[in-house]
């Protein structure tokens, strides 16, 4: 049986694109890269060269340490809309820059607390002597929760002041006073009452003790219900966050939005195990079944996502709930958030679309705005 010339073996194909047989391989069982042909009697795969193209695109992305999920998403969108698929590289490496500065400022507090002098890095050590005149900033806030149009009470809460940001989301019979009980735990943090601690690691052990006792209070205040958890305390240089459940907390900065929390959903893990696709996920029945929420459950509350976020002015922090994240496409978010509105016009704008007609709030809908300002940016109240 003769193969047309301009079909490779995989031992050729593996040599243009710079992938090893293994690779391919593995990649043709998910469905990234499938060869042209497999031959019915050997089981050999062969390519067009065609296809070289678009197993060196994976072969980068890779190289940025792209999930494999997420490059399938970039190659389908290279194929009819080059452009798009920029932009979705783009967004994924804004999300790694900002994990990146989270887990640097982490180490630096660490070896500080080791006993070592905090010198991460020279690039680092700029940065803050650059900054340090301008610090600390505040910030410009606004908090809105809404029951919805089809919910009989609203058992969202929703904070927001000059060092606490936060929602909760409460579900079950008690699911209201399983968000407050929550939240009120985590606003009588000492950190969120005065200046924090001098380290930050410290205030990160903070926070996750905060989500700890949040959990036992829940249980106590409210035995078969829970509730979901983001919050962010404000140092005057970074936001740091504690995240449990489904709720979300975004950053706008220079016109580009970066979502800084994981959905701890069913679907959220099978999405990126690479056993859903994005677009099935946002309408599968399963989407607000959690993994992780404050219900006083068992002898260990969960272990909150806990990061460090650098914060400049001119940066917008969006914290919300799944009442708006769920029915309001990231776009949408990003162009309410960047239109120029202060704080307290954005969070009714927000909520404003989530319950338009044709989404009808099927939710409680709960946000937070918070704008980092220079002090003389701050106006006269």
């Amino acid at each position: 049986m003769s193969m047309s010339t301009s079909m490779l073996t995989i031992g050729d194909f593996a040599r243009a694109s710079r992938l090893s047989a293994k690779a391919l391989r593995r990649y043709d069982e998910l469905g990234l890269l499938r060869p042209a042909r497999v031959d019915p009697f050997t089981g050999y795969r062969y390519y067009t060269r065609e296809q070289v193209e678009r197993a060196r695109l994976v072969a980068w992305l890779r190289r940025i340490d792209m999930p494999l999920a997420e490059i399938g998403r970039v190659c389908a969108l290279y194929e009819t809309d080059p452009s798009g698929a920029a932009r979705a590289v783009r967004g994924y490496w804004a999300r790694v820059e900002a994990e990146t500065s989270a887990r640097r400022d982490l180490a630096a507090s660490l070896v500080d607390r080791l006993g070592g002098p905090v010198d991460m890095t020279d690039v680092t050590d700029a940065a803050n002597a650059t900054n340090a005149a301008a610090r600390p900033y505040g910030l410009l806030f606004a908090a809105l929760s809404e029951r919805g149009q089809v919910r009989e009470a609203n058992q969202d809460r929703a904070h927001a002041g000059p060092r606490l940001l936060a929602v909760a989301d409460g579900y079950g019979a008690a699911g209201e006073g399983a968000a407050t009980a929550a939240l009120a735990e985590i606003e009588a943090l000492p950190a969120v009452r005065e200046p924090g601690p001098d380290r930050i690691g410290d205030l990160l052990n903070a926070l996750e003790d905060g989500v700890r006792r949040a959990d036992a209070a829940v249980g106590a205040a409210a035995p078969g219900s829970g509730t979901t958890l983001t919050a962010g305390v404000w140092t005057g240089e970074r936001l740091a966050l504690a995240h449990v459940g489904d709720g979300r907390a975004y950053l706008l900065r220079d016109g580009g939005l970066v979502r800084l929390t994981r959905d701890h959903t069913v679907v959220q893990a099978r999405v990126e195990a690479g056993e859903l696709d994005p677009a099935e996920a946002t309408a599968h029945p399963d989407r607000a079944l959690l993994l992780k929420a404050l219900d006083g459950v068992g002898t260990t509350a969960p272990v909150p996502d806990l990061s460090l976020h650098e914060g400049r002015p001119g940066d917008r922090w969006l914290l919300c709930t799944d009442g708006l994240s769920a029915v309001v496409p990231e776009p949408e978010l990003k162009r309410a958030l960047a239109a120029g509105s202060g704080p307290e016009q954005t969070v009714r704008t927000l909520a404003a679309l989530a319950l338009a007609e044709g989404r009808g709030g099927p939710d409680n809908v709960s946000c937070v705005v918070a704008d980092v300002v220079r002090d003389a940016d701050r106006p006269v109240r």
